[in-house]
């Protein structure tokens, strides 16, 4: 399995408050990311990119659990394995 489906993996097992934590922390790191780039402290540009992908994969998450097209993934394979 791929990294980026492994971390897709690790977000949707996260239960909704674990979920606001996770994104307020991933914003966080991006602002001082972002703030270390424009003082010449980074030196992986990258990990800007990587860590704004991040945010993007959490509140596409939380947004389709919102709309109620995903649920948490431990919680629908306890519902398959029940079934």
């Amino acid at each position: 399995m791929s990294k980026t489906k492994e971390q897709l993996e690790r977000i949707r097992d996260l239960p909704d408050n674990e979920l606001a934590t996770a994104l307020d922390r991933a914003r966080d790191e991006l602002f001082r990311l972002r703030l270390g780039h424009y003082t010449n402290q980074v030196e992986d540009t990258l990990s800007i990119s990587a860590k704004r992908r991040e945010v993007a994969r959490i509140r596409t998450v939380i947004r389709a659990r919102e709309l109620g097209k995903e649920t948490q993934a431990a919680a629908t394979a306890a519902a398959k394995d029940s079934q």
